[in-house]
Order: C-alpha cells, then structure tokens, then sequence
C-alpha cells in the first residue's frame, strides 16, 4: 500500500527544557544523547524536501535551546517547505523574535495552559505565564504571527474563556486545543485528567469557545482527541462557516513525527516504545515509511482492528476510534477511545457513564504511559465537570 503524501512533520530537535511542565508527555529536561548534529539534521531537511513535506513545525523539550533552530529554520525555508515552531516561551526576547523573522519561520505557538496561577503551577516556574504574553509581545513587534496551544485538563478547562479574554487581547490569530493525554508526566497525574463522563459538559462548552473566540477574531482549531461525531462535531472540527467532521488517525500517513536522536514514528506523540519506526541515521526516511508496520499502521487499519465500544460504532468505518495516541496511553493499544463525545452519549441513554482507573503506573520513561481500566457504571448523580 503506498504511502500518502507527508503534509506536516513535527520535529523535537532537542529534548532540553527550561520548563518543569507536570503534563509533560516526553518528561523533557536533558537533552537526550546523541542528538541529530547540525549536518545529519541538513541531511533529514535534504530528505524531507524531496519528499514533497508541506510544513515542518520545530518543537521541544524547548526547541530554542537548541542553539542552531534558526539555522534549521533557513535550511527547512530554502527547500521550499514551511516552518514553524512551538515553544514554551521562557527566553522569548525581542533578539529571538528578530532571529526568528530572519529564519523566514511563519508562525510561532506558544504554549500556554489556563491562567497565571494554574499556567505556572502546570508549567513548574513561577513567571512563565508572563514571559509567555511578552514572547507574543515580541514576536508581534518583530512581525512573526504567533499563535497558542493549550492542554484542557481538570485544572485548566474552567478557565478558557478567561484565556480568551486574554488572547483576543493579545492579538492571537489562532488557538490549538487538545485533551491532556495521560502519558509521561501527566499520567503520574491522574487527577489532571478528565474523564470520559465529564466531555458531556466539555464539549459543549468548547463549541461556544470557538464561535466567541471566532467573533473576537481568534480562530480555535481542536487537536486529534477532540470531538468524534457528537452534536458539536461540525462546530468543533470545522471552521465556524463550514462543517468539519474528524476522518481518522493521521499518524504516519499525512503526518510524521521525529525525535531529536533520529527516531521516527507515524505522530509525535506516540509512544516511542511501541511505535518507534526506526531511525534516519540508519535507513532513509523514505524506506522506512514503507517497512516498518509502525509507520504503516494507520493507512493499514480497519474496523476489523477495533474492539470494544469502537468497533461496534456507527461511525467506526470512518472514525477508527479517534485519535491513537489517547487511546494507547489509556488502555494499552489502539482501537477503543473513551474520550469520544458521542460514546459518552450513548453510554449516558443507557444510563451508564465509563470512568477510567489507573492500574499500572507509568516506568518514568520519556513518552511512557501507564495502564487504566475502563469501569462502566450508573450515570446518576455525575457530578459538574471542570469548565460547565
């Protein structure tokens, strides 16, 4: 089966960090060993480029750590791709916003999770909050558009339309939302995320977010483990005007993630034990994408993979249970996603909920996971969820 078209790589050049984030997925902070050198990185830019790759986004750990991302940059832009870049904004001064408009890179995410107080708790640094708003400061001074992501999380999720507030302020163009995946860091921190019951109130309340963010000029695009087919699906996954629907997992079709050492997997953030493809130091990246099954498996996948509530979905032909990432960390392997708004749904007309508990915790790996199990058990008395 050939391999599509590559659109977007995400790109961890260096797994350093000058954060102490506790949802971290990767549990970045040192740099790993035997990082890509500035020359075997020109040489994965060479390959990327003749793949035809529409945009390369630069991320961490904290990609400006890295002292040649704009080096980097230059190269990605003079092979005719995008570039762009996610950062946690610490050391965002106007010299690196400069430099970054002279990389030619396009847009610069920063990432920023709730408000002062909830944002440094989560990030682990007092003052990252503000350094954040002045690294969009910075780069709007020196004309390079800058964006946010943020994690919806138990702590963060009742404060998003303060963040608006903030953004529209900011001038913010555009605002990435994704679910805390229960990976690394965050899946020592159980309590950080939500459940599948409590999307009943997320959801909706995310649907309303984007149509006020889009009247005060701030577009919302939802991350992979958002959505799934429920009332607000079109809101969520379109873009306010049109409709949208999710039309399966990416992974390793239209999108490829890279570690900073030369691994290579089908999304950036799966798990490497499992779905490591591979390495670019060893075989080109083109080969790779079509010998080994962890590039392949999602253009490979069809409903006969599915188990449990997925494979008995209506939508399951076209949805093949949401995004993989959420759905391994949480159970183990993909093909079953509790974190899908039109299960919870179902589960509540018949007068169930699911609720996820850990069972096995995580080694302390970066991009590790632990184990939950799914309990099923009457909705009543489901108690408010974070951000109704």
């Amino acid at each position: 089966m050939a391999a599509r078209r590559i659109l977007i790589v995400v790109w961890e050049i260096t797994l350093q960090c000058n954060l102490g984030c506790r949802h971290c997925g990767s549990r970045a902070g040192p740099a790993r060993a035997h990082e890509l050198t500035t020359a075997e990185a020109f040489d994965v830019i060479r390959q990327l480029g003749d793949l035809k790759v529409r945009e390369v986004t630069l991320i961490g750990g904290e990609a400006l750590l890295r002292p040649d991302w704009d080096v980097l940059a230059k190269e990605i832009r003079r092979r005719g791709m995008h570039c762009s870049m996610v950062t946690g904004g610490r050391g965002l001064d106007a010299s690196v916003a400069q430099r970054a408009r002279n990389a030619g890179i396009e847009n610069v995410s920063i990432s920023i999770d709730g408000l002062e107080a909830t944002h440094d708790a989560l990030r682990g640094v007092k003052g990252s909050y503000r350094a954040c708003l002045e690294g969009l400061r910075h780069l709007r001074e020196a004309g390079v558009p800058g964006s946010v992501n943020s994690q919806v999380n138990t702590r963060s999720a009742g404060e998003l339309f303060g963040l608006l507030d903030v953004l529209a302020a900011e001038k913010v163009w555009a605002w990435r939302l994704a679910l805390t995946v229960a990976m690394g860091r965050a899946a020592d921190r159980p309590d950080l995320l939500l459940q599948p019951y409590e999307l009943l109130d997320v959801f909706p309340m995310l649907a309303r977010l984007k149509v006020e963010a889009y009247r005060r000029g701030v577009g919302v695009y939802p991350g992979s483990n958002i959505g799934y087919f429920g009332p607000f699906e079109a809101t969520l996954r379109g873009n306010v005007t049109e409709a949208g629907h999710w039309t399966g997992c990416s992974a390793g079709d239209e999108t490829l993630g890279l570690e900073a050492d030369g691994t290579i997997k089908g999304c950036p953030s799966l798990p490497t034990q499992a779905y490591a493809g591979g390495n670019v130091r060893e075989r080109p990246i083109v080969e790779l994408l079509e010998a080994t099954p962890q590039m392949r498996f999602t253009r490979e996948r069809g409903v006969d993979d599915l188990w449990g509530f997925c494979r008995t979905c209506y939508y399951a032909e076209t949805c093949r249970a949401g995004c993989s990432w959420t759905a391994h960390c949480l159970l183990g392997r993909p093909g079953n996603n509790p974190m899908c708004h039109h299960r919870a749904l179902e589960m509540r007309k018949r007068g169930l909920r699911e609720r996820l508990v850990p069972v096995r915790r995580a080694p302390g790996e970066p991009f590790d996971h632990g184990l939950f199990e799914l309990v099923e058990e009457p909705a009543d008395d489901v108690p408010a969820a974070a951000g109704s």
